[in-house]
């Protein structure tokens, strides 16, 4: 009797060949699987600071920071938050190292800011500034004689280990206004934070300082006098309360040029007006506002002491780029923000009026919920510029949304393209420019949007 034939496949040497044709093809099927199934959407990243924030989707990456000669920086977790990260940071200085700051103007200032403003403001402030201590979770703002005391005995406390003057010692904080600082948690972590003290701590600094920063700011430049390469490097905190009226939130500048403190002062003012006084998140100024530009001299550069130098020249471009970028960087952690918005006035009567007519286009809240849903609403715009009492000359008001143009001569322009600009409006920078056409003045503000998850930041901040 003939047998019947065995399928191809359900015999032993079918399925032999059948699988091994299977698994010479496995790395194709998985492939093409692979690139033909829907992928889920990856997380975002959770924030290195307060627990339940995500990366801003603007961040950038923290810097290369090489040591600067002169100082040394080290962390360490005091305990002002509930979570576990490190609060409190220690810069160390060599010895005749020059400071200068500038501070908020808020009516209310903190006890940190009086203490750095009364020392770097004595006759012969600034000299020989020792060390910087700044803590995060406690603004010690608003706090009376009690807050006054705990920063004095700080500065004491790290002035006995540094050898130095009590007024030596700069400090500030940054947190929650209305609670006195607690110091002996300061004091408890000196030993540890003097024995971590390192040239190589800037992000780890940057980290630090956060609040409800999404991420670390850093920024690193280098220039040369007399041809010496000088370094200039700088972190930065700021998130939400962002509307400077002089600094930042905080700001600390670290060059190892030799440059007297008159000098130093001379050139924050100079550059602060168009970086850190020319970006707002919400239009609040915070009690705490600092920004210090420390020299250790390190560098071999030659001392300069008189504001009109020529050499400062390079000096004085790699400080404004440094100043800056963090400045930038502030309005990219904007809390919730997810646009980065330039906003220009031109054709204005005084660059006061420009700066004036920008800032309340920056700030305005109608504005900012507008480019959050990607709405070209420019008639916002028009009101934000007409309720400043600035001078604008209505028939040449001129808006433009990056290269589009919404209105010309105080009307909607003719060659509006509602396609186009809607397509615009949906990238993460955009720009603004307003021709009021009453002068030649202009000044630019950066700005982000607003959204509701700025509401939910603030809402859950204290908790």
């Amino acid at each position: 009797m003939s047998k019947t034939p065995t399928p191809p496949g359900r015999g032993s040497t079918g399925q032999m060949i059948e699988q091994a044709f299977e698994k010479a093809l496995e790395p194709v099927t998985t492939a093409i699987k692979r690139a033909t199934t829907p992928s889920k959407p990856a997380a975002a990243a959770p924030a290195p600071g307060k627990p339940g924030l995500q990366v801003s989707p603007l961040a950038v990456p923290f810097p290369v920071i090489p040591p600067i000669g002169g100082v040394e920086i080290a962390t360490g977790r005091a305990g002002f938050y509930k979570h576990e990260r490190d609060d409190l940071v220690v810069f160390s200085f060599a010895r005749g190292t020059s400071c200068a700051g500038v501070f908020t103007r808020h009516k209310v200032g903190s006890a940190p800011v009086d203490w750095c403003k009364r020392h770097l403001g004595a006759e012969d402030g600034g000299q020989d500034v020792r060390a910087l201590v700044v803590n995060a979770g406690c603004a010690n703002a608003f706090t009376g004689k009690a807050g006054a005391d705990a920063a004095r005995r700080t500065a004491s406390e790290v002035a006995k280990r540094f050898g130095c003057r009590q007024r030596d010692v700069m400090l500030a904080s940054t947190g929650v206004i209305g609670v006195v600082l607690d110091d002996r948690k300061i004091a408890a972590r000196l030993h540890d934070i003097e024995a971590g003290l390192d040239s190589d701590n800037w992000a780890a600094a940057g980290q630090a300082i956060m609040t409800t920063d999404t991420f670390p700011k850093g920024s690193y430049a280098e220039c040369d006098i007399e041809g010496h390469k000088v370094r200039i490097a700088g972190v930065a905190k700021g998130s939400g309360m962002i509307a400077p009226d002089m600094a930042t939130m905080l700001a600390f500048i670290v060059t190892d040029a030799d440059i007297h403190p008159n000098v130093l002062r001379a050139l924050l003012g100079l550059h602060v007006r168009t970086t850190f006084n020319s970006v707002t998140v919400d239009g609040d100024t915070s009690t705490n506002d600092t920004c210090l530009l420390f020299a250790t001299g390190a560098s071999g550069a030659p001392r300069i002491g008189r504001v009109g130098d020529r050499r400062l020249k390079d000096f004085s471009r790699a400080l404004d780029q440094v100043m800056l970028d963090l400045a930038h960087q502030l309005v990219r952690d904007g809390e919730g923000a997810t646009k980065f918005v330039k906003v220009t006035v031109d054709g204005a009567a005084s660059p006061a009026s420009a700066r004036k007519l920008a800032k309340s286009i920056a700030d305005s809240p109608l504005v900012k919920t507008a480019l959050a849903g990607e709405d070209a609403n420019w008639g916002r715009v028009v009101m934000a510029v007409g309720k400043t009492e600035e001078p604008v000359d209505r028939d040449r008001l001129a808006i433009k949304f990056g290269p589009h143009v919404a209105a010309v001569d105080g009307a909607p322009s003719q060659t509006y393209d509602e396609a186009k600009m809607s397509a615009y409006m949906k990238n993460s920078e955009i720009d603004i420019t307003v021709d009021v056409g009453s002068g030649r003045a202009s000044a630019t503000v950066w700005t982000c949007d607003l959204t509701k998850r700025y509401v939910e930041i603030n809402g859950d901040y204290r908790s």
